[in-house]
């Protein structure tokens, strides 16, 4: 464990080694999540430049690295390697030696050439769990396409069924293939390490951007396989229920959910159309569903008389779920956020003060933390180094052949 890190003894994974060889966004946050479960996540990067995060976003820090990077590589220590050299393989199969966990991104195949394919480094570590993040997996047709969230949303579906009718073609605004990819690999590493205490041996987990797209899709594939019909974009608006979409009030629109009979008839109370209850347009949910446009215009009419909030106090205070359309200053200025600690601090060396997103579930009895800074490029070089104890005569030899920097 690094001698910089503060003890998290405490933390369910402390213990847990885990080589992160991916960059970007999947494999990266899969990695982090682990981290900041407690386990030794050790980063590696090629040497020139590192993961290609550190410079993705188009402003300017202090330094070369993006906040971008910073919110995806926390917990974590880095070792700028160059596994194209012989040298530096060596010293990744020591460390592999001692990894329970080793996550990688590259296209497939390209591990097999490097030799840090899983065949490879089981023979050195059976106990190994190694995990691969893709496009597309690791078998099919479409194997060897290059992985990006985008091309995953739109060959998975996602796109199809995103943004309004008749418009063009519109991608969820948030990475859901590669973020949902991070959650399905993380959830089958915890599942092989689970699984490792019972039968000593780790295993090769396959987990695809494509996959995840298409996991997601659990409505509109429903709707599909129960009726035939292509699902198409509905805007803001829900395939099972109605009314559940962003409406209109007198000043903005805002979102509520009344998409059962007993909600249904409160909210129609509440705006002061008793009426709708007994329209036969309206009486059910599939009338709902298939006069959804006549209801939503008749709904705004009602709506017209007030303004957005008044319209979410009312409807809370009634039962009916409902609430703003937020951006994302006032989302992270909200009181809630603060509450649940979604605005973090961090010191960094070169940054200062820096703002992370906090952590996505609590636990209660051991509480997650920073323990260590995004890091710098190969800033645990050394420290990795000695833990394996390579001395500085072997260190030497190896950044001359261009294992390291």
């Amino acid at each position: 464990m690094s001698k910089s890190a503060p003890k998290a003894a405490s933390l369910p994974l402390t213990g847990v080694r885990v080589l992160d060889v991916s960059q970007v966004m999947a494999g990266p946050f899969c990695s982090m999540l682990l981290g900041d479960m407690g386990a030794d996540v050790i980063k590696i990067e090629p040497p020139d430049g590192g993961d290609q995060t550190r410079r993705a976003m188009g402003f300017k820090l202090k330094g070369n690295d993006s906040l971008g990077f910073f919110n995806l590589n926390r917990n974590k220590r880095s070792f700028a390697l160059n596994l194209k050299s012989k040298g530096a393989r060596e010293v990744f199969y020591r460390l592999v030696e001692s990894a329970d966990i080793l996550l990688e991104n590259y296209r497939p195949g390209v591990t097999k050439r490097l030799g840090i394919d899983y065949e490879t480094l089981a023979k050195i570590n059976p106990r190994l769990i190694y995990a691969s993040i893709s496009g597309f997996g690791q078998t099919g047709p479409w194997s060897q396409r290059p992985g990006f969230d985008l091309i995953a949303q739109a060959m998975g579906g996602v796109m199809s069924i995103t943004g309004h009718p008749g418009g063009p073609p519109t991608k969820a605004g948030v990475p859901v293939s590669d973020i949902g990819c991070a959650l399905f690999a993380l959830y089958g590493i915890l599942s092989a390490h689970i699984g490792r205490e019972k039968t000593g041996r780790g295993q090769y987990v396959d987990a695809s951007l494509f996959d995840a797209a298409l996991a997601f899709s659990i409505w509109d594939i429903s709707e599909f396989w129960g009726t035939g019909r292509v699902p198409t974009p509905l805007g803001t608006a829900n395939r099972f229920g109605a009314p559940y979409q962003a409406v209109m009030a007198s000043d903005e629109y805002f979102v509520m959910g009344a998409n059962n009979n007993r909600l249904f008839q409160t909210f129609c109370d509440v705006i002061g159309r008793p009426e709708f209850v007994t329209d036969t347009r309206f009486a059910t949910n599939s009338m709902r569903l298939a006069n959804r446009e006549a209801l939503i215009s008749e709904m705004e009419k009602a709506l017209a008389a007030k303004p957005a909030l008044e319209w979410i106090d009312l409807l809370l205070a009634a039962g009916v779920p409902a609430g703003p359309i937020q951006n994302y200053a006032q989302a992270l200025d909200s009181e809630h956020a603060k509450a649940r600690e979604m605005v973090m601090e961090m010191d960094h060396p070169v940054e200062g003060k820096v703002k992370s997103i906090g952590f996505p579930v609590k636990l209660s009895e051991t509480k997650q933390q920073i323990r260590l800074h995004p890091p710098l490029l190969g800033e645990h070089n050394d420290e990795i180094l000695a833990e394996l104890g390579v001395d500085e005569a072997a260190k030497e030899k190896l950044r001359a052949e261009g294992a390291f920097q």
